[in-house]
C-alpha cells in the first residue's frame, strides 16, 4: 500500500460514520464518563495546567506595578509545568517562549528567537553531529570492548572489570552528551552481561554473585555517564546552560571557557568517580565474585566480539582524527592570562561553537573510503539529532534573558536582601542540596533553568561572587542519582531490568554526599583560581 495513502486513511474520519446526528440510546452518564476518561487519557488536564497557572499568577499576583515581571512569572510557571508534566513533547514545550514572550509583552519576537541560536548552541549542535558519527561507525563499541578486555583479567578480576567499564563510560561522556553516551554504552554492557544468569535459581550462589555484579555494572554505566558529563562543557546540557546564563547576566565578567571549566570540572569528576568505584566494589563485589564470574565470562569472549568488528577502517580513523583535533582546539583556544590560546589570532571573535561546527563540517567533506562519492557523514545520518535538547537549551537562555528584560531580576534581588551577610561557604552547600533535591523529580536541564536565575540574583543580594552560588546550583542539578525520574540516563538503566529503585537509592546516596562535600572544598579553593573569584 502507498504510505501516503495509509497515512491519509489513518488520519481521516471513519467513512462509515453517519453525517447527521443519530439517536444514541446510551445513558448520558456513561457518555460523560467516557468523555472524562478521554480527557484524562489525552493529558488535557496537564496541558491546561500551564495556561491556568499563568492566568492565576497574572490575575492575582501583584509585584508592585511591574506588569512585565508579573507576566514573566506567569510564563515561567506555564513552561515549567509543561516540562515536568510532559503535557506536550519536551521540544514543543521548549518552543513555547517563542510565542509567549511576545504575546505577554516580555520581549520582541526577534530578541527571543536569537536566544535559540548562539555560540553555545552551536557547540552542542556540532557535538551531537560528531557523536552520531562515532555511533554510526561503532567507535564507542570498539573502545569499550578494548578497554574492558584490557581490565577483565584472567581469571576475571571484578574490581578491575568495573573500573574498565565505568572508566570507559566516563571518558566517552566527557566528549558527548551524557544521555547519548548512556544509550550507546548500555547495549555494549548488557551484551557482556547476557552471558551471566539473570535468575537467582540458575546456579545457586554463583548466580546470585553474578546478579549482584550485573547490578553494579548497570549502575556504574548510568552514574559514570553523569559523572563524566560534569568534566567538560559538552558532557551535559547543565554546563552549557550555566555558561550561557553566566555570559548573559554578567557579560562584563571573565567568560567560562571549555578549558577553564575542565580545569575545575575534571578534578570534581575524578573525586566522584573514585567514590563511585569504591561504592560499587564495597556493595556488590565480594571475595567470591571473581570465581563466580569466571564460570561465565573471560577475556577470550571479549576478544572474540572485538574480532568480529574487524580492523579499524579508514572512515573510523578519520572520525577519530577529526574528533581528536576538535578536543585539541577546545583545550587550547584560551589557556591562561599569561599564555593566550590560538583565539587571540582572531581578536577573540572565535568561540568553542565556531570550531565545533567547522570540524563537524569536515565530516560532510572527507570521503569515507567505502563507496565512490560517499562522505563520512550525510544529512540522512543526522536524522537522530536530539533537537529537543537543543530547543531546551534555547528555552533556558530565553528565560534568562526574559528575567532581565521584564525586570523580574531586580525584584528578586530586592526580595533576597535579607540574606546579606550570610557566609558563602554555608550557602553554597545548601544551594547544592536544594538543587540536588529538585533534580530527582524533574530533568537536570529544567532544574538548572529554573534555579540559576534565582541564584544569580541571590549572589548580588548577599554580596558574594555569583559563581559561588551558580556553580553549586549547576553541580547539584547533575547529582540526580536516587530516582529513575532524575535523568534520561537513569531511565535507560532502570529499563534494563537489572536494577531497582532501592538499588539506586542505596548506591546514589553516598555519591550525593561525596558530591556536596567535594564541591564545598573544591569551589572556594580550586574554583577561586580557575574562575577568578578571589
Amino acid at each position: 500500500m502507498d504510505p501516503r495513502r495509509a497515512c491519509w486513511e489513518s488520519s481521516s474520519e471513519d467513512v462509515t460514520r453517519a453525517l447527521l446526528p443519530v439517536h444514541d440510546d446510551r445513558p448520558t452518564r456513561a457518555r460523560c464518563c467516557s468523555g472524562l476518561g478521554a480527557v484524562l487519557a489525552g493529558r488535557y488536564l496537564a496541558v491546561a495546567s500551564g495556561p491556568a497557572a499563568c492566568a492565576l499568577i497574572c490575575g492575582l499576583v501583584d509585584l508592585g506595578g511591574h506588569p512585565a515581571a508579573r507576566n514573566m512569572l506567569g510564563v515561567l510557571a506555564w513552561v515549567f509545568l509543561w516540562w515536568i508534566t510532559d503535557a506536550v513533547p519536551l521540544a514543543v514545550a521548549s518552543m513555547a517562549p517563542l510565542f509567549l514572550f511576545p504575546a505577554f509583552g516580555i520581549s520582541s519576537s526577534d530578541a527571543v528567537a536569537k536566544a535559540y541560536m548562539d555560540d553555545v548552541i552551536s557547540l552542542v549542535l556540532g557535538s551531537f553531529i560528531l557523536a552520531l558519527a562515532i555511533e554510526h561507525y561503532s567507535i564507542h563499541r570498539r573502545l569499550a570492548l578494548n578497554i574492558t578486555a584490557l581490565f577483565c583479567g584472567d581469571p576475571v578480576k571484578p574490581h578491575l572489570l568495573l573500573l574498565g567499564i565505568c572508566g570507559t563510560t566516563m571518558f566517552i561522556s566527557m566528549w558527548i552528551h551524557n544521555t547519548p553516551c548512556t544509550v550507546m554504552m548500555m547495549p555494549v554492557t548488557t551484551g557482556i552481561l547476557q552471558r551471566l544468569p539473570r535468575g537467582e535459581l540458575e546456579g545457586g550462589s554463583d548466580a546470585r554473585e553474578a546478579q549482584r555484579f550485573s547490578k553494579a555494572v548497570v549502575l556504574g554505566v548510568v552514574y559514570a555517564s553523569a559523572i563524566g558529563g560534569m568534566a567538560t562543557l559538552t558532557g551535559t546540557g547543565v554546563n552549557i546552560i550555566l555558561v550561557g546564563m553566566w555570559s548573559s547576566y554578567f557579560p562584563e565578567q571573565r567568560p567560562i571557557t571549555f578549558s577553564s571549566w575542565m580545569s575545575f570540572g575534571l578534578p570534581m569528576s575524578l573525586v566522584l568517580f573514585v567514590a563511585l568505584w569504591a561504592t560499587l566494589c564495597l556493595m556488590y563485589c565480594s571475595k567470591n565474585t571473581g570465581r563466580a564470574l569466571s564460570a561465565y565470562l573471560d577475556r577470550s569472549h571479549l576478544r572474540r566480539e572485538l574480532s568480529l568488528l574487524g580492523p579499524m577502517a579508514f572512515a573510523e580513523k578519520m572520525v577519530l582524527a577529526v574528533f581528536g583535533g576538535l578536543i585539541v582546539l577546545w583545550i587550547t583556544r584560551s589557556l591562561t592570562n599569561d599564555i593566550p590560546g590560538w583565539a587571540v589570532l582572531f581578536d577573540g571573535k572565535v568561540g568553542d561553537g565556531t570550531v565545533t561546527i567547522m570540524m563537524a563540517t569536515l565530516l560532510f567533506i572527507i570521503p569515507s573510503g567505502k563507496n565512490d562519492g560517499e562522505k563520512l557523514m550525510d544529512w540522512g545520518k543526522c536524522r537522530k539529532l536530539q533537537w529537543h535538547i537543543i530547543l531546551l537549551l534555547g528555552a533556558g537562555f530565553a528565560i534568562a534573558d526574559g528575567f532581565k528584560a521584564s525586570g523580574l531580576t531586580d525584584i528578586l534581588s530586592s526580595g533576597l536582601g535579607f540574606l546579606k551577610g550570610a557566609p558563602a561557604l554555608a550557602v553554597a552547600p545548601a544551594v547544592c542540596l536544594f538543587s540536588g533535591l529538585i533534580t530527582e523529580f524533574t530533568s537536570d536541564d529544567a532544574t538548572t533553568t529554573l534555579v540559576l536565575p534565582l541564584l544569580a540574583e541571590l549572589g548580588k543580594s548577599i554580596g558574594v561572587h555569583p559563581l559561588l552560588l551558580m556553580v553549586p546550583g549547576a553541580i547539584g542539578a547533575q547529582l540526580s542519582f536516587l530516582l529513575p525520574t532524575g535523568s534520561p540516563g537513569n531511565v535507560v538503566g532502570f529499563g534494563t531490568g537489572y536494577i531497582t529503585i532501592k538499588d539506586m537509592v542505596l548506591t546514589g546516596m553516598p555519591l550525593k554526599v561525596v558530591g556536596v562535600a567535594s564541591l564545598t572544598i573544591l569551589l572556594p579553593t580550586l574554583g577561586s583560581l580557575v574562575f577568578g573569584m578571589a
